[in-house]
C-alpha cells in the first residue's frame, strides 16, 4: 500500500492529472491488498475458529480493524471518485476547479464515520470517545498502511502456527499410539513401569498442547528480533519438541524391552556361566589358601569369602521373569546382573592372585636358584664343594614345608652371589704392595 504526496499550494492542471493518476494507481493497489487480506485462509480460520487468550484479544483488535479499513477504503474510494468528477467537468479546469481539486486531494475534509464496534475494538479510535475521525488522503492512506500491516501480521502469524504445529503433532500423537501398542505386548503399562506412566503423561500432554495450539496460536509464536514485517518470526516447537525427546526416550527403553525378549535365554545362560566361573574362582582361592597356610611359613594369606549367594538368588529370580514373560522387568535386572557378575567375577580372581601370591613367590625363587646352577655347571663349577654346600642349604629352605619365604630368599641370594664371585673373580687392583715390590726389583 502506498501513501499519497505532501500538500501544498493550489495545483496546475498538470500537478492535478499526475496527482489522480498516482491515486488511482494506489488505490488499486490498495483494493487489491485489502481483497488478498479478504480472502487470506489465515483470516478465515480467525473467523470460524473459537479462539481463547492473546489471540482471542488481538483478532477482535485486527476484525475491527479489517472492518475500518473497509471503511477507509470507501470514504477514499468516494474522495477519488469526486476529485475525478470535478477534473472532468472541462478539459481546461478552472480556477475554482483546481483549488477545489487541491482542497480535495490535500486538505482534511475527508470524514470516516465507524460503527460503535469497530470503534471500541480498532486500535485507532479506542478510548477516544469519537465516533468517526476527518482525515487528508495522505493522513487517510498512512492510517490504512498501519492497521493493514497490524491485521496482516495477526492473520499470517496465526496462519503460520497452524500450518506447522498441529499437523506435527498429529504425526507424534498418530507415533505415540503405535509405541503404546508395542509397549502394552511387552508389558509396559501404567502403574506397572516408569516408561508406561511416562506414556500416558505424553499422551495427555498432546492432547491438551493440540487443543491451546487451535484455540490460541499466537501463544506459540516467537518474533524475529529486528523485523517489522508482517509475519516475522517462527513458530514455537519448545513444548513439542520436549514430548517428542520423552517419546523417543520412551522408544529406546522399549526397544530394549524388546531386546530382552529376543535373547534373554542367551543372556541367562551367559550370566550363569560367568557365575558359574566366579564359583570356581572362588573354590580354587579357597583351596589354594589351605595350600599356602601348610606350605608357607610366616606370610600374610588373606581371607576368602563365599559363592555370590545374594547374585544367585537374583539370577533365579530373572529366570521366573522369563517364565511369565515379564520382559520390562527382566530387562533392568539383566542389565545390572550382568554388571555385577562381571565384577565378581574379577574380584574372585583378584582373590585368588593373592592368596596364591606366596607360592607364586617360592615358584620364582626356585626357578631362579635352578637357573644359577644351570650356569654354573655350564662354566664347569657343578662340582665346586663351596657352591654345592650353599645350593643344597637354599634348596632345602625351598622343598621344605612350611617353607619360610624370607629365609629361603636369602639363601638364593647367598647362593647367586657365591656363584657370581667364582664365574667374575674380581681383578687385583693396579699398583698393589707385590706390584710395586716386583717394579723395585726390576729396577734394582
Amino acid at each position: 500500500m502506498g501513501v499519497t504526496g505532501p500538500p501544498g499550494p493550489v495545483m496546475d492542471r498538470d500537478e492535478a492529472d499526475r496527482a489522480l493518476a498516482r491515486l488511482g494507481a494506489e488505490h488499486e493497489a490498495i483494493e487489491t491488498s485489502l481483497l488478498a487480506l479478504q480472502d487470506h485462509a489465515g483470516r478465515r480460520l480467525l473467523e470460524g475458529a473459537e479462539l481463547t487468550g492473546s489471540t482471542k484479544e488481538r483478532w477482535a483488535s485486527a476484525e475491527a480493524s479489517i472492518t475500518l479499513l473497509w471503511a477507509y477504503f470507501d470514504a477514499y474510494t468516494d474522495a477519488l471518485r469526486s476529485a475525478r468528477e470535478i477534473r472532468s467537468r472541462r478539459r481546461w479546469s478552472s480556477r475554482e476547479d483546481l483549488v477545489e481539486l487541491t482542497e480535495l486531494l490535500r486538505g482534511s475534509g475527508i470524514t470516516v464515520a465507524g460503527s460503535t464496534t469497530a470503534t471500541a475494538n480498532a486500535p485507532t479510535l479506542a478510548g477516544t470517545g469519537k465516533l468517526s475521525e476527518r482525515f487528508s488522503l495522505a493522513a487517510l492512506v498512512d492510517r490504512m498502511n498501519g492497521l493493514y500491516a497490524a491485521s496482516l501480521d495477526m492473520v499470517v502469524t496465526a496462519d503460520a502456527v497452524w500450518s506447522a504445529l498441529p499437523a506435527r503433532i498429529d504425526l507424534l500423537a498418530a507415533e505415540l499410539q503405535r509405541t503404546r501398542a508395542l509397549a502394552h505386548s511387552v508389558g509396559v503399562r501404567p502403574g506397572e513401569h516408569p516408561s508406561g506412566d511416562d506414556l500416558e503423561r505424553i499422551t495427555r500432554t498432546l492432547t491438551a498442547l493440540r487443543e491451546r495450539v487451535v484455540s490460541d496460536p499466537l501463544a506459540f509464536w516467537v518474533p524475529a528480533r529486528g523485523s517489522s514485517a508482517p509475519g516475522g518470526g517462527r513458530p514455537d516447537t519448545t513444548a513439542y519438541d520436549r514430548e517428542a525427546r520423552a517419546l523417543e526416550e520412551v522408544r529406546r527403553e522399549i526397544d530394549a524391552v524388546l531386546t530382552v525378549r529376543q535373547d534373554a535365554e542367551a543372556r541367562l545362560v551367559k550370566l550363569r556361566d560367568v557365575l558359574s566361573r566366579a564359583d570356581r574362582t572362588l573354590a580354587e582361592a579357597r583351596s589354594a589358601r589351605g595350600e599356602v597356610l601348610a606350605k608357607i611359613a610366616a606370610s600374610e594369606v588373606p581371607a576368602v569369602s563365599g559363592p555370590p549367594t545374594a547374585l544367585q538368588e537374583q539370577l533365579a529370580t530373572a529366570a521366573e521373569y522369563r517364565r511369565h514373560a515379564q520382559w520390562h522387568r527382566l530387562s533392568p535386572l539383566l542389565e545390572a546382573l550382568e554388571e555385577k557378575a562381571e565384577d565378581e567375577l574379577l574380584r574372585a580372581r583378584e582373590s585368588l592372585t593373592a592368596v596364591t601370591q606366596p607360592l607364586a613367590v617360592r615358584a620364582e625363587l626356585r626357578g631362579r636358584l635352578d637357573a644359577y646352577k644351570a650356569k654354573v655347571a655350564r662354566h664347569g663349577f657343578a662340582e665346586d664343594p663351596f657352591l654345592v654346600e650353599r645350593y643344597d642349604a637354599a634348596r632345602r629352605m625351598l622343598w621344605s614345608a612350611p617353607c619360610d619365604l624370607r629365609v629361603a630368599e636369602e639363601a638364593v641370594l647367598r647362593y647367586q652371589r657365591a656363584a657370581a664371585e667364582l664365574l667374575n673373580p674380581p681383578v687385583p687392583e693396579q699398583g698393589g704392595p707385590h706390584d710395586r715390590a716386583d717394579r723395585r726389583g726390576t729396577d734394582a
